[in-house]
């Protein structure tokens, strides 16, 4: 399912996107700092998440659940604590595997440093980019969710696997460019990688493709 047209917001993030290569290519900036954003960025979207989730979660208390072939009503914080602990292990994996192959953890610091310490690896450069992505996805996201009254009627159940279209796109960018990072040619990646990424997450309605998938996995339980 394809968009046929940007809205101004999606416009904000599409520049967000181009930022680290305009950085890298016309500004001086690090290919390997271009990346480590494009890893945070999968942090910032959890947290949007969570806070859209605590957002409805005070709304509306409860939600359901399909599982088992069956719908069962649960408490939002049980979406929240499921979303934590599931959304984090693909974030954990993503940036423990683009941290060791770019070389950028400092030696004997261990696997998973980079994903817990990922605030110590921002700089000035760094600060921009994600802050252009927090903006993009703020004016795409978050503020048409409150406007358009979203939290009301949204399932919690869409809300949190929204992510996960962008995420196993970006999840496999990111680990192949620390590997292009490794032989030299980052600067050369991160244009091919920004402009797939533009591609799959402005012009594929993943929010539509989600909502028909859960649909019919609600009526297929409900069926059982």
């Amino acid at each position: 399912m394809l968009k046929r047209k940007l809205t101004i917001p999606e416009f904000a993030l599409l520049l967000a996107n181009l930022l680290p290569v305009f950085g890298v290519w016309f500004l001086g900036w690090s290919t390997t700092e271009a990346f480590i954003v494009y890893a945070l960025e999968t942090l910032i979207v959890g947290f949007l998440t969570i806070l859209k989730m605590l957002i409805v979660t005070f709304t509306r208390h409860r939600d359901e659940w399909p599982a088992n072939g069956k719908v069962t009503q649960q408490s939002g914080f049980f979406f929240i604590f499921f979303f934590i602990f599931h959304f984090g292990l693909f974030a954990l994996v993503q940036t423990t595997i683009f941290s060791q192959s770019a070389g950028i953890t400092p030696p004997g610091s261990g696997m998973m440093h980079f994903f817990f310490n990922w605030y110590t690896y921002i700089n000035e450069d760094i600060a921009y980019m994600l802050g252009a992505f927090i903006v993009g996805y703020i004016a795409k996201s978050f503020i048409p969710f409150i406007i358009n009254g979203e939290y009301k009627t949204v399932p919690l159940i869409v809300l949190m696997f929204q992510p996960y279209g962008r995420i196993f796109i970006q999840q496999f960018t990111v680990i192949i460019g620390s590997m292009f990072l490794t032989l030299g040619l980052g600067k050369v990646f991160i244009l091919i990688f920004a402009l797939i990424k533009i591609a799959f997450e402005l012009w594929i309605d993943y929010d539509r493709l989600l909502g028909k998938t859960m649909s019919d996995m609600k009526k297929n339980s409900s069926q059982k």
